[in-house]
């Protein structure tokens, strides 16, 4: 059960597509709830669509009237709820009346967002809101230490860790000097004397793309902008006549294409709760730089894989960057070390320890089953 789903790409879609991958590899039966779905099936599985409204710029899928029904008659063993709002609340409260045990995802630092976005007095109710979904879950699963500790902070209880995978063979440091890679250089204006500086995510005022300002002054650099949003259009106008080149939304080969093409990755938002396209770049043998706050402290060790910076401090990012650009010799030492850091990372290992915590919420429901009143006696 998710909140957000194809053709939206988000982290939360990824890590829920990905997980439908790993549980059909392992042989188990699986089916979909989910707004706003193209198809009716996904990766030989059904799909149960409901509608969305838009929140913030976020979709926001609707409550299902038949949800009891629907539940009743698939007879999960399990219920996973990824980013639980409105419909998260209702399977979860639902699946808890019919006995079944439930894993929550927490994905979204939603109350960074209300305070950026001006509505700092709707945290408190936020909180109120967050606590009592969670609180109906069996176990609840945060990406960070540091996101487990906010869930806890406000009372969420049963809360433990789990991160995100990455796909190591689809981003690999080997693609930098693939044919693909140079072709795309080139098509995107790209000259042998430039290095490349490139963020990829949504594009919305909490990730704070705008900073890219600050670097434009810098010669010899081209930037790569990969993904869309609602303020694509304004960044476009900002950045107009500049080496700025805005690619849209790239998934699979394309996606992995556009990181090798990248020397460095710089993610400015603070609001993130792990930061996968961090982890994608690092992945890829890009040396990110990101702020020194919520999921990238988790992700990157400092002056080793990768920079943190505090963004408060003008120019930290410019000194980040100017770091970076001016030596060959530190850029790849970081490249390496990015890439190191994520192995033994990938999805499979990953989501196997969702399959672990699926296992343990089962095993303590089935301890909680009321004995039988009367017991059968053998007669001889």
């Amino acid at each position: 059960m998710t909140e957000s789903f194809l053709p939206s790409v988000n982290g939360v879609t990824n890590s829920v597509v990905q997980m439908v991958q790993t549980l059909k590899d392992a042989g188990h039966e699986v089916l979909i709830i989910a707004p706003r779905s193209p198809e009716s099936t996904h990766n030989g599985f059904p799909v149960i669509r409901t509608f969305a409204i838009s929140l913030f710029g976020f979709p926001v899928a609707l409550p299902l009237f038949s949800m009891k029904s629907i539940l009743r008659t698939f007879q999960p063993d399990v219920v996973h709820v990824a980013a639980p709002f409105m419909l998260g609340r209702q399977g979860l409260a639902v699946a808890k009346r019919l006995g079944i045990p439930t894993v929550a995802v927490y994905q979204t630092d939603v109350t960074g967002y209300l305070q950026r976005y001006g509505a700092k007095l709707l945290t408190p109710f936020y909180n109120y809101l967050l606590r009592t979904i969670h609180s109906k879950a069996t176990i609840n699963l945060a990406p960070t230490a540091g996101a487990a500790s906010q869930l806890e902070k406000i009372g969420c209880p049963n809360v433990t860790v789990w991160g995100r995978g990455v796909d190591l063979e689809l981003f690999n440091p080997k693609k930098k000097f693939a044919p693909e890679t140079r072709k795309f250089k080139r098509a995107v204006g790209v000259k042998p004397s430039d290095l490349v500086v490139g963020y990829v995510g949504r594009l919305a005022a909490e990730k704070q793309i705008s900073r890219f300002k600050e670097f434009t002054d810098i010669e010899n650099i081209q930037f790569l902008i990969v993904g869309d949003g609602y303020e694509r259009a304004q960044l476009e106008q900002l950045f107009e006549g500049q080496r700025v080149n805005f690619l849209g939304t790239l998934t699979g080969e394309a996606l992995a294409t556009a990181y090798a093409a990248m020397d460095v990755f710089v993610h400015c938002g603070e609001e993130e709760t792990f930061g996968q396209t961090i982890q994608e770049a690092k992945a890829a043998g890009v040396t990110p730089i990101a702020p020194a706050r919520g999921g990238p402290k988790f992700i990157i060790e400092d002056g080793l894989t990768g920079f943190l910076v505090e963004p408060d401090q003008s120019g930290a990012y410019r000194k980040a960057l100017l770091k970076l650009i001016g030596s060959s010799e530190l850029r790849e030492r970081m490249s390496l070390e990015a890439r190191a850091s994520m192995l033994g990372r990938t999805w499979k290992d990953n989501n196997e320890q969702m399959i672990s915590h699926y296992e343990s919420v089962i095993e303590a429901k089935q301890k909680q089953l009321p004995k039988p009143r009367f017991q059968l006696r053998t007669v001889r």
